[in-house]
């Protein structure tokens, strides 16, 4: 049960990790941001990317938080053993 469970919050891990990726692709497209399906993806990401963009610098011109963003919940996901890697 506790096994089962553990592996459900591994593969929302994941699946959110691809949401972030999207949600950087995305964002080449500053007029696709009113997009229905956009504004989801962004509503299901910014919990982790807001607090995580404030802690981490930008590089210049580039923001490297999605990237440790998906790292970190790749990791998690992981650990949790979700069966995805």
């Amino acid at each position: 049960m506790i096994a089962t469970l553990l592996q459900l919050f591994g593969m929302a891990a994941y699946l959110l990790g691809w949401l972030i990726i999207a949600r950087s692709l995305l964002s080449w497209f500053p007029d696709i941001r009113s997009h229905p399906i956009v504004d989801f993806i962004y509503q299901l990401t910014d919990p982790v990317m807001i607090p995580l963009q404030r802690f981490v610098p930008r590089m210049g011109m580039f923001d490297i938080s999605p990237m440790l963003a998906v790292i970190v919940l790749w990791f998690i996901a992981y650990r949790l053993g979700a069966g995805i890697f």
